[in-house]
C-alpha cells in the first residue's frame, strides 16, 4: 500500500478535517441546498475517507453512491458509518484506488463526482489527478463535479510571527535565533494562519481552473508573473498563497482559505523572503514577482514553489495600475480624462 494512503488511516487526520467547520459546512450546504441535482442520481465519491460526503449525497436523494476509498479506512470506518446511518442500500463502499476501479458490468456512468481533494496551496498531494481520471472514465456527458471551479490567489504579505515575536520572548531577546530560523524557513513554504492585517494586498488571481475541462498535464507546471500595488503600508516579508473552490448549482457555495475568511485546516501557504529582500513598503508601492509551481521530480504528489522578485522599473505593469510610479499615475490620469470626454 502506498504510504500516501496509509497516512490517511490515521484517524486524527480525519478528526482535523471533520472539525473544520468551514470545510464541513461548504460541502454540506453545496449538496443539501442543491438536492434537486442529486435526487435519483448516481454519484461517485472519490477518496471517500470516512464516508461522510457519501452520506450527505444519499441524504440529499441520490439513488446510488459509489464511495471509492483506497486506504483501509474503507473497511475500517466508511462501512461502519454507512451501516450505522442506515444507508447501505444506497452507498456502496469500494476499497480500491480509483485508477483500478471498474464500474459493474452494464452499469451506467455517474451523474456527479464529489471529492474533497484539495491540499495545501490547492495542489499539494496531487489528488486532483485521481478526480480527473474519474471524470474522464466514469462521468456522464454534461455531468457535474463538486467542486467545479477552483482559484489560487497570491498576495505580498508580512509574517510577524517570524519577526516581532522574537524581539522579546519572556524578557529574552532572540533576534539572532530568529534570523537563523527565517533562513531555514525561506528554503521551503510555511503553512501558517495569517491575519487580515498581515496582507499588503487583498490578493490577485494566480490561477483558475474549470475542473470539467482541465487536464492532468496542465497541472504539471503553473507560471505566473505580475506587478501589484500594495494597498496598505507594511513590511514585505513574503508571499501568501491561498485558494477558493466553488460548487455548482443555483445555491452557489464557495469554500475559501483566505486570511479574510474563517480559519480552515489548510491555513495559508507563505513563501518567506530571504531577509535581504524584505523591505518596508508604502501604500501603492509596486511589487513585481514571478511564481513557478512545478511538480517535484521525485514525488508527483508534491510541488516545488519558486518565487522570484523582479524589478518593477523594468516589468510591464497592468493597465490601469494604482502604484505610485510616475508612468502609472500619468496613465491612470489619461484614462480618467478619456472617460470624461
Amino acid at each position: 500500500m502506498n504510504t500516501y494512503f496509509t497516512e490517511y488511516e490515521n484517524l486524527e487526520v480525519h478528526e482535523l478535517m471533520l472539525r473544520d467547520r468551514p470545510r464541513q459546512e461548504a460541502y454540506y450546504n453545496a449538496i443539501m441546498k442543491n438536492k434537486e441535482l442529486f435526487k435519483d442520481k448516481v454519484v461517485m465519491d472519490v477518496g471517500a475517507g470516512t464516508g461522510i460526503l457519501s452520506a450527505f449525497c444519499a441524504q440529499a436523494g441520490a439513488r446510488l453512491v459509489y464511495a471509492v476509498e483506497a486506504s483501509n479506512l474503507a473497511t475500517k470506518v466508511a462501512l461502519d458509518l454507512i451501516e450505522e446511518n442506515g444507508l447501505t442500500s444506497i452507498v456502496k463502499v469500494i476499497h480500491s484506488q480509483i485508477e483500478e476501479f471498474m464500474l459493474p458490468a452494464s452499469a451506467e456512468k455517474v451523474d456527479i463526482i464529489v471529492s474533497e481533494w484539495m491540499g495545501f496551496y490547492l495542489l499539494h498531494e496531487g489528488m486532483l489527478d485521481s478526480v480527473l481520471f474519474a471524470r474522464d472514465n466514469f462521468l456522464k456527458p454534461n455531468g457535474l463535479l463538486f467542486p467545479g471551479e477552483c482559484t489560487i490567489f497570491v498576495a505580498p504579505c508580512s509574517v510577524p510571527s517570524l519577526y516581532e515575536y522574537w524581539h522579546n520572548v519572556d524578557g529574552v531577546n532572540m533576534d539572532r535565533f530568529a534570523t537563523k530560523l527565517r533562513l531555514q524557513k525561506s528554503t521551503r513554504p510555511e503553512i501558517t494562519q495569517l491575519k487580515p492585517k498581515d496582507l499588503l494586498h487583498e490578493g490577485i488571481v494566480f490561477h483558475w481552473m474549470n475542473l470539467l475541462d482541465v487536464s492532468a498535464q496542465e497541472l504539471d507546471e503553473i507560471r505566473f508573473k505580475e506587478v501589484v500595488a500594495t494597498q496598505v503600508p507594511g513590511k514585505h516579508q513574503g508571499f501568501c498563497i491561498w485558494f477558493e473552490v466553488r460548487f455548482p448549482g443555483e445555491e452557489t457555495v464557495t469554500l475559501s482559505t483566505s486570511p479574510l475568511a474563517p480559519e480552515t485546516h489548510w491555513k495559508q501557504c507563505v513563501v518567506v523572503l530571504p531577509e535581504e529582500n524584505c523591505e518596508n513598503l508604502e501604500e501603492k508601492s509596486p511589487v513585481a514577482f514571478q511564481i513557478l509551481m512545478k511538480r517535484s521530480g521525485n514525488d508527483a504528489r508534491k510541488y516545488n514553489l519558486e518565487v522570484e522578485l523582479l524589478d518593477p522599473n523594468v516589468e510591464e505593469h497592468p493597465v490601469p495600475c494604482s502604484c505610485h510610479m510616475t508612468k502609472c499615475i500619468l496613465t491612470e490620469a489619461h484614462l480618467k480624462m478619456m472617460d470624461t470626454t
